[in-house]
C-alpha cells in the first residue's frame, strides 16, 4: 500500500481504491496524513481466517455481515452472531486491545468492520452484546436518520475511539445540519478525525447511490468534497463542515462513523454551520419518519 492514499478527489475513496491484501479497503493514519483513525473492511470465505498485529491501535471488530469469532492473545475466544446485512439490524461486536494478536475467523463467512484508532491506554478484550446498543432516532421529517451507537462516547469504554451507525431512509438527509469537530474548545468542540463508511441499499434491481458534502471551515486543510457514493466507498473528513448526507429517493443509505482525535476527553462534541443550525429548531413541530426505526436492538446475549 502506497504511503498516500491516490485519488482525484483523495478524500473520496472509491470501493476497491483503497484495498490491501485481504481487505477491500484499507485506511490508515499514515495512508489518510492524519494522527489517529483507522478502518479495514475484510472479507472471509466460509471456514476462513485472518491474523493480525493490533499494533498502537484498539479496534472494535464489528460484523457487516455474517458472523465470526475473535480471539486475542490467544486467550478467550468472543463469539459473534453478527447479522444478514446492515439494513437488517443491530450486531454484537468485539473490542481488542492495542498490542494484542488477534485473529478472526468465520465458519460461514462474511464482512467485517474493524475500527481502529491509536491509543495508549491499554484496555481488556470485551464482548459488546447487540442488545445493549442504544438505538437513537436523530432528527425528524426529511432530516430523520437513526444511529446505532454502539461504540459512542458514554456508552462503551474506549481509550480514543468513537464509532457509530447512522442509516437513512431513502430521499432524506442526515449529517445535518452541517457541522464540524476540528478544533479542541473544552467543553464546546472535539478534535476529531473523522471516516464515513457507505453501504447503499439497492431497489428493484437498481444499484443504490447517495451524495456526500464536506466543505471548508477555515481550519486544517480546507477540506472540500461533493461525492457520488456508492456501496464500499470512504470519505476522510480530516477537518471541514461535513453534511448533508443524502440518501436517494427509495435507497436506504447506511454509512458508519469512525472518529479519534488527540483530545485527552473522550468525547463528540459538535459545532453547527451558523447558517443551517437554524433548522434544529423546526424539529419539534414535525414527526419522526414513520419507516423509522428500520429495526430495533434485539435482546441478543445480555453478557
Amino acid at each position: 500500500m502506497t504511503s498516500e492514499l491516490c485519488n482525484t478527489n483523495r478524500f473520496h475513496l472509491k470501493a476497491g481504491e483503497a484495498a490491501d491484501g485481504p481487505y477491500e479497503l484499507a485506511i490508515a493514519p499514515e495512508t489518510a496524513g492524519w494522527g489517529y483513525s483507522s478502518l479495514r473492511v475484510l472479507r472471509l470465505p466460509p471456514g476462513g481466517s485472518h491474523t493480525f498485529r493490533a499494533g498502537d491501535s484498539e479496534w472494535i471488530v464489528l460484523p457487516l455481515n455474517g458472523g465470526c469469532t475473535v480471539t486475542a492473545d490467544g486467550g478467550a475466544v468472543i463469539e459473534l452472531a453478527g447479522r444478514e446485512d446492515v439494513f437488517s439490524g443491530v450486531t454484537d461486536f468485539a473490542y481488542v486491545p492495542r498490542d494484542a494478536e488477534v485473529e478472526i475467523g468465520s465458519a460461514a463467512g462474511g464482512r467485517f468492520a474493524l475500527t481502529g484508532a491509536r491509543c495508549t491506554r491499554r484496555l481488556p478484550a470485551r464482548y459488546g452484546p447487540a442488545g445493549k446498543v442504544p438505538v437513537e432516532l436523530r432528527g425528524t421529517g426529511s432530516c430523520s436518520r437513526q444511529v446505532n451507537n454502539f461504540g459512542a462516547a458514554g456508552v462503551f469504554e474506549c481509550d480514543k475511539l468513537i464509532a457509530v451507525e447512522v442509516l437513512t431512509p431513502g430521499g432524506n438527509w442526515s449529517s445535518y445540519p452541517p457541522h464540524k469537530h476540528d478544533e479542541c474548545r473544552p467543553g464546546e468542540e472535539s478534535e476529531l478525525e473523522e471516516i464515513y463508511y457507505f453501504e447503499i441499499a439497492s431497489a428493484h434491481g437498481t444499484e443504490g447511490l447517495g451524495y456526500q458534502r464536506v466543505s471548508p471551515s477555515g481550519n486544517g486543510r480546507g477540506t472540500d468534497v461533493l461525492a457520488e457514493v456508492r456501496s464500499g466507498d470512504a470519505v476522510l473528513i480530516p477537518d471541514g463542515w461535513h453534511g448533508p448526507s443524502i440518501a436517494a429517493p427509495g435507497h436506504t443509505m447506511y454509512y458508519l462513523n469512525v472518529m479519534a482525535g488527540p483530545g485527552e476527553e473522550r468525547a463528540w462534541l459538535i459545532c453547527d454551520h451558523p447558517d443551517h443550525g437554524w433548522i434544529r429548531g423546526t424539529w419539534p413541530d414535525r414527526p419522526v419518519d414513520p419507516r423509522l426505526p428500520l429495526y430495533e436492538a434485539s435482546a441478543g446475549d445480555p453478557r
